[in-house]
């Protein structure tokens, strides 16, 4: 079956159907990982959005039932070169196809994902329709024209727990607040022995203040941190009374928190290759990444923030601390999953933070 993409300033894409039948619009973007296909779908950050894989060949070796990020696929859509139809891996448990098709997820394959890549670098990331209909494709342009934008929407709450829970452990006492938390973010937190109290996007500070905890983290999730902010709000509250690290999204709603502006990228960074360097250690590491808001660096001057991470690619911020209160975060993903696993010793400084603090 045939299938087409249709961008919102009537760029199409035709190729072969899979996964899920049907229509399905969202804003499109691309990833340019090698690897972690299965990672990124179930990734809740991509919520709203249709993928594009810039390497050539997805799902090779299938879809095993060990590395979900989260219970489900968010994303809208996927759009790949080619999709393998034979996987070879003694993890596997099914093929990507069979996935899709069970996520309700459409996927479109035999596309030129450099061409489009290169025409979303050049334009940025845009709104489209994905279909199995290919009757009418400046119709479906004009559908997606009509896409709500990105902004605005309350995509948290989609993909946020809707009940607070707690995964059990002897060490410090964390909460975890959940915009759409990737599952290894906690599992880095259990090896660590902490005591994880899993609280819901609109938790307030009061009510996190009572769990007595020894630090709180902001996780990741899709969306404008604009649309959530009594997130900041929270953390403005909770500011200096615990210690608070953020990843992502938790970063950017730090960052409003204590008074800087965030914007949204011409196509953002997605993909687990995008070198940045720690400006305190001169180290540069290879990270993972999936974010379309910056922190605006101007806006950070005279309220107490220093940037400690920077984009090798574009300068932009990717990581910030308060200079007096126990406050940092960073922008990209060192939980990895999909990516380079070098960035780890955030979580260890984040564990010497509390242990800090406790003594104070």
């Amino acid at each position: 079956m045939k299938a087409i993409l249709a961008l919102e300033d009537g760029t199409c894409f035709f190729g072969n159907a899979f996964g899920s039948m049907g229509e399905r619009w969202g804003e499109v973007v691309f990833n340019t990982g090698m690897t972690g296909y299965q990672e990124i779908l179930t990734d809740p950050s991509y919520c709203g959005q249709i993928i594009v894989m810039t390497y050539p060949l997805i799902g090779n070796y299938g879809i095993n039932r060990e590395d979900f990020e989260s219970g489900k696929s968010y994303a809208r859509g996927l759009v790949v070169k080619e999709q393998c139809e034979h996987p070879s891996n003694w993890r596997a448990s099914y093929k990507i196809n069979d996935f899709l098709a069970r996520e309700g997820v459409p996927g479109i394959s035999g596309v030129d994902t450099r061409a489009l890549t290169r025409h979303l670098r050049s334009f940025g990331a845009m709104r489209g329709v994905i279909s199995n209909d290919v009757a009418d494709p400046a119709a479906l342009s004009e559908k997606a024209r009509h896409c709500p934008q990105l902004t605005g929407q309350q995509m948290v709450p989609e993909v946020s727990s809707a009940k607070a829970y707690r995964v059990e452990g002897q060490g410090k006492r964390v909460v975890l607040i959940d915009f759409g938390s990737k599952l290894n973010i906690i599992r880095h937190l259990q090896r660590r022995d902490c005591d994880i109290h899993v609280v819901p996007h609109n938790t307030g500070a009061q009510e996190i203040m009572a769990l007595n905890p020894d630090g709180v983290m902001l996780s990741n999730g899709p969306g404008d941190p604009a649309d959530v902010p009594y997130a900041a709000q929270t953390v403005r509250e909770m500011a200096g009374h615990v210690p608070i690290f953020g990843i992502c999204l938790g970063h950017q709603i730090m960052s409003l928190a204590m008074g800087a502006r965030t914007y949204k990228m011409k196509f953002g960074h997605r993909g687990s290759n995008h070198p940045v360097k720690d400006l305190i250690t001169g180290r540069v590491y290879i990270t993972s990444h999936n974010h379309g808001f910056s922190v605006e660096e101007e806006s950070m001057a005279g309220l107490g923030l220093e940037v400690t991470h920077r984009n090798l690619n574009d300068q932009t911020v990717e990581g910030m601390r308060h200079v007096s209160l126990p406050l940092f975060s960073v922008q990209y993903h060192p939980e990895a999953s999909p990516g380079p696993t070098e960035s780890e010793y955030l979580f260890e400084q984040f564990l010497e933070m509390m242990e800090q603090h406790r003594k104070q």
